[in-house]
């Protein structure tokens, strides 16, 4: 499939019965705006271009959301198109038309080969599970990705970054000013970054919600990664703005990429409160795990917000507002919203969701996978990641092989390094005596004793953000410490007949005739005898 090419947006205009490739009057309205600045159109300070986008974007029929949830999940990777964002890219014309192209070109150069792309664009794609919780340090290649519009390109030597609003002194600084050492000592700290997504799966397949494919991506266990990132405190720049003003109590980032909500086009931006800021755990970054930031990331720079949801983490950053009350912007204001149980479709409002800033205890199962055939000799190897936000950290991982009435210690040797703010991976072998079908459950201990909810009924809401419960797999258990069972793969072994799938019927008879005799009489036969 050719992403982005012109043909594929061809786009039918309402009130009329012919097609239209969009873009091809658009050209000289929508244009690039800086030098060097590739796929970046200025919304937020220009409300007449807003104005004219909408007016676009409603002479047009787009493609509808996908059925990802009451359907059957797509086996494909991608797993989701994302069909109506490129058309939404392709209708406002010129440089916007090919972003989706370039996008997927850019996932393809800097991301592994094996990472599942939940959504092709605007980019979502989840770490590699098999490998995930291998190193403390996700690598860069392995990283999860979660954007909510193209990926704009911008050289170090172009780029400049403004700081206004509410500070004393607005300034304009390049990366070079930003990299002075002389005015802004390095800050480096291992921070973990998590979608609010991350097992959203696990509410969609029993309770489902809100089906919009780019901010309820079908995330899993993914959706979480953890990096060195380097850079400088955004606290130590204010400062260097002479402080910001009275009354000033957020500071909103924006980002170049466009985004799209209900008719009309943005630029992403969000905000957290000073306070976080004040804290110095926040940090503009330039580097991560000791390299460029890669462009997928937010080259030239982007914003790390400790401990906080990813989506306030803002990449490509080119504002950043000293602001009254939080940001207007459809991604903090309208997003990212945790509703109550009783609250959906019939009665969802922006005001009666709470906004998701720190991140709650939670944890995963990366290994062994749900529904996996394990054969052991009476211990089960399990290893995955534990987190908490907020500057709280896991202090104890537990596993229970029943579901949750039993739980087994992870030993402290096999947890990673603690941080104020990453997460810690694990492992721990499991004692199990059962066989057939086994529940396998985490749940996380952080250093406030915040544990886990214990199902994922609890952690239901509309958007399904946040599914905090503990996680739990489905497992076949073989023990070969049993006689039977040892015997049983033998045989299997000598005749090369294969174990799995498991729902394959075997091609030999379970047991011969004198076994079978043999084993009625010391049942007692199959009926009573009166």
């Amino acid at each position: 499939m050719v992403v982005g090419g012109q043909n594929e947006f061809a786009l039918h205009l309402k009130d009329h019965n012919e097609d239209v490739n969009a873009g091809s009057v658009l050209d000289a309205y929508f244009k690039e705006e800086r030098k060097g600045w590739r796929g970046y159109v200025e919304w937020e300070a220009t409300p007449e271009k807003k104005e004219k986008a909408a007016e676009i974007l409603a002479q047009y029929d787009f493609a509808k959301p996908p059925e990802f949830q009451l359907a059957p999940l797509p086996t494909t990777n991608p797993v989701i198109e994302g069909l109506r964002f490129k058309q939404y890219h392709a209708a406002l014309g010129n440089d916007l038309r090919d972003v989706p192209k370039r996008s997927w070109e850019i996932v393809q150069e800097e991301k592994s080969k094996d990472m599942l792309h939940l959504l092709q664009f605007p980019y979502n794609g989840e770490s590699p599970k098999t490998r995930l919780a291998d190193t403390p340090i996700t690598p860069n290649e392995d990283h999860f990705v979660r954007n909510h519009g193209g990926i704009p390109e911008c050289a170090e030597e172009d780029y400049f970054l403004d700081i206004d609003g509410l500070v004393n002194e607005p300034k304009r600084l390049t990366l070079a000013d930003l990299k002075d050492e002389s005015r802004f000592p390095r800050q480096s700290a291992v921070v973990t970054i998590q979608c609010s997504g991350t097992r959203r799966l696990e509410q969609m397949v029993l309770y489902p919600g809100d089906g919009d494919e780019l901010i309820n991506a079908p995330w899993s266990e993914g959706a979480i990664g953890t990096a060195r990132w380097t850079g400088v405190s955004l606290k130590k720049v204010l400062k260097y703005c002479g402080g910001i003003k009275e009354g000033a109590k957020h500071i909103e980032f924006q980002g170049m990429e466009t985004y799209f909500k209900k008719g009309q086009a943005f630029n992403y931006a969000v905000s957290v409160p000073w306070r976080k800021v004040k804290a110095n755990e926040v940090i503009l970054a330039w580097e991560m795990n000791g390299k460029p930031l890669p462009r997928i990331h937010g080259h030239p720079l982007r914003t790390v917000v400790f401990g906080y949801i990813g989506a306030r983490s803002c990449k490509w950053l080119y504002k950043i507002n000293a602001i009254r009350e939080p940001s207007s912007g459809p991604v903090q204001k309208k997003e990212y919203l945790y509703y109550g149980s009783q609250i959906g479709k019939h009665n969802a409002a922006y005001s009666n969701g709470h906004s998701i800033q720190d991140m709650p205890v939670s944890s995963a199962i990366l290994s062994p996978a749900d529904k996996k055939v394990i054969v052991h000799d009476g211990k089960i190897h399990v290893k995955g990641w534990a987190y908490s936000g907020g500057g709280h950290w896991p202090v104890r991982v537990e596993v229970s092989m029943d579901g949750g009435s039993v739980w087994y210690e992870v030993p402290p040797n096999r947890m990673s390094q603690k941080y104020f703010n990453a997460w810690r991976t694990w492992s721990v072998d499991v004692p199990v005596d059962a066989e057939g079908w086994l529940e396998l459950v985490a749940r996380c201990w952080d250093d406030a004793m915040n544990t886990q909810p214990t199902f994922v009924r609890s952690a239901w809401n509309w958007d399904t953000h946040v599914t905090s419960s503990c996680h739990r797999i489905s497992v076949y258990s073989i023990n070969t410490s049993r006689p039977a069972t040892r015997a049983r793969l033998a045989e299997l072994q000598d005749a090369r007949i294969e174990l799995e799938p498991l729902t394959q019927p075997l091609p030999i008879d379970l047991e011969d005739d004198t076994d079978y005799v043999r084993e009625m009489a010391v049942r007692g036969g199959r009926d009573p005898d009166e």
